[in-house]
């Protein structure tokens, strides 16, 4: 098929123009083939492998004269999104991207407040937490999905379930928050670690787990003491097994991606965290200027941060809360390294 813009030629599968960026059109009355769908975000074998490298973002097989992936709609231009820190910036997608999992479609759609619409085929499902649900086709059906861990969670303040839908239909999701939404692929014996309240969705070959962060610290103010998780009583961890899936996040501000290299550390704001690889260790770090005028020795002028070690790749938001209880009397914490200036 050709591009409709630019007129460059591109596989029947792909979703986009590999030259433009821009989603490809398909004709409708073409006939369907009834062969199984490719897994998710596997390219179509090209005619020749020579000057073929991979998407950074989806891992999908490309041609490196093209500017945008066919499977994912990333730009494949990532040098120029570098910084010289080493961030690189959420791969730009066209509005109205389209991504391919077995026989189903997600398209996102918006900017400011992105929507996640999926087109699910008979037989494909996802789940999502109940509130960011936006709208649906009345034929999808809707169904809880129980976790394991119901006191701990309850009492960590985390859902005890989570909401599951089935095709065939449309269904879409959104957050009601202005943001960037994450597509992430995850590939077979691969897992991500995420910090709770980012979740949107996931296909249902993803598994769903959590674990303890083992991140905190304690104020004290007489004899009442309060305990603080900076980044989170508990941490979501997502894995796939066997046919790759796809996840959705949801981030405040901008998203920006960072693969430390082994034993690379650095210091980020703890809630500004979005996500991990599972071999990024993590523990808190203080900061704090030596005694001086005006008080400015004292704990409240001090930096709470997190430290995470390589290797791995972890990603940020440039919007992130206060921490609470950061500016108080600090009793006792988990593991830390501190620093006095």
């Amino acid at each position: 098929m050709f591009c409709t813009h630019c007129g460059a030629q591109m596989a029947d599968t792909a979703q986009f123009c590999g030259g433009c960026g821009r989603p490809l059109a398909h004709d409708a009355s073409a006939p369907v083939q009834q062969a199984v769908a490719p897994p998710v975000f596997q390219a179509p074998t090209p005619a020749s492998t020579a000057h073929a490298s991979k998407c950074s973002w989806c891992g999908a097989l490309v041609d490196t004269n093209q500017s945008s992936c066919p499977k994912c709609g990333a730009t494949l231009n990532v040098s120029d999104m570098v910084t010289r820190s080493g961030w690189v910036q959420l791969p730009g997608r066209k509005d109205m991207a389209k991504l391919q999992f077995g026989n189903s479609f997600c398209q996102i759609e918006g900017s400011y407040v992105p929507v996640a619409d999926f087109n699910l085929a008979a037989g494909d499902s996802i789940y999502f937490t109940h509130h960011v649900l936006l709208w649906k086709d009345p034929q999808v059906d809707v169904t809880t999905m129980g976790l394991r861990g119901g006191w701990k969670r309850l009492f960590a303040g985390m859902p005890l379930i989570m909401t599951q839908a089935q095709g065939p239909g449309h269904i879409a999701f959104s957050r009601d928050a202005p943001g960037e939404l994450i597509a992430l692929p995850i590939h077979e014996s691969q897992s991500l670690d995420v910090r709770e309240h980012l979740f949107l969705t996931a296909t249902s070959n993803v598994a769903y787990d959590w674990f303890q962060t083992n991140i905190w610290f304690k104020t004290q103010s007489g004899n009442d003491t309060e305990t603080h998780y900076p980044i989170g009583m508990f941490m979501d961890r997502f894995s796939v097994s066997g046919t790759p899936g796809l996840l959705l996040l949801h981030a405040a501000g901008n998203v920006f991606v960072r693969e430390l290299a082994p034993g690379q550390t650095i210091l980020v704001k703890p809630t500004a965290l979005i996500f991990k690889d599972p071999t990024v260790e993590m523990h808190l770090h203080f900061e704090q200027p030596g005694t001086g005028f005006f008080g400015w020795g004292s704990w409240s002028n001090r930096y709470l941060w997190l430290r995470l070690y390589g290797p791995g790749r972890v990603a940020v938001q440039s919007v992130f809360d206060r921490i609470e209880g950061e500016s108080r009397n600090i009793s006792n914490f988990s593991y830390a390294t501190q620093t006095q200036w």
